[in-house]
């Protein structure tokens, strides 16, 4: 058994991990805790705040004690408006407190865009402007060549979470771009690990989704690899093990 624990802002899309565990199909268990956010706003002081070491360590313990392998903190917004050398920070802050591997849902799709071998990317962000351009710009710091940016201008995670299927293909198509490889959908607050299959097969092309890659990142740590195609092709690299 593989356990693997994240820190959750609040209360949006946290339905979005149960639903992952089960389309693993494997051994994976995923432990959630749920951090205070203070303000509910896609605003970078309240940003900051929420992903502040004080609030990400006060959940630490019942993680630890859970048994996880690795914690990632499950916010995207929470970690990248700190920049790149400050999100850095956070997550090292992150991993003494925790006394275990530690990393940020900002570096997971990092990580996940060298994974699936793309290039150029398109941002589909459900935030204001101003914040997703923080997005665009920690994923540049990273070696990523982002090929737009669309924002929503969405204030609040809250409003998020109540999007369906219908607006989460709709972010998608409009933020695509023909001519990237791949589309980013950064907010943890938005459900789409049902939508996975739906937004690749509308887009024609691979699509990253926060809560996904989140939970990549989590198994990347520990040293796993789980084959898992309703999870996208992010889930598709590793080889079918037959038991």
């Amino acid at each position: 058994m593989t356990a693997l624990g994240f820190l959750y802002p609040g209360h949006s899309a946290e339905d979005d991990y149960p639903r992952i565990e089960q389309l693993l199909g494997s051994d994976v268990r995923l432990q959630l805790v749920h951090t205070d956010i203070g303000e509910d706003a896609h605003r970078v002081d309240a940003l900051r705040e929420m992903g502040s070491p004080a609030r990400l360590a006060a959940g630490v313990e019942e993680l630890r004690l859970s048994g996880a392998e690795a914690v990632v903190w499950a916010c995207t917004s929470g970690s990248f408006v700190y920049g790149w050398e400050g999100a850095h920070e956070q997550v090292r802050a992150l991993a003494r407190a925790a006394g275990l591997p530690a990393s940020s849902t900002s570096f997971a799709f990092a990580h996940a865009v060298r994974e699936i071998g793309a290039r150029r990317v398109a941002i589909a962000a459900t935030y204001p402007q101003d914040v997703a351009d923080l997005v665009a710009a920690f994923l540049r710091e990273a070696g990523v060549e982002v090929v737009s940016t669309r924002a929503s201008g969405i204030v609040t995670a809250a409003e998020v979470g109540t999007w369906g299927e219908a607006e989460i293909l709709a972010v998608g198509r409009a933020g695509d771009r023909p001519d990237a490889d791949v589309v980013l959908l950064p907010d943890t607050a938005l459900h789409t690990a049902a939508h996975l299959p739906a937004l690749e097969k509308a887009l024609s092309k691979p699509v990253l989704t926060a809560n996904q890659v989140t939970v990549w990142e989590a198994l990347r740590l520990a040293g796993r690899k789980v084959n898992a195609p309703t999870l996208g092709t992010l889930f598709t690299k590793a080889p079918i093990i037959q038991v």
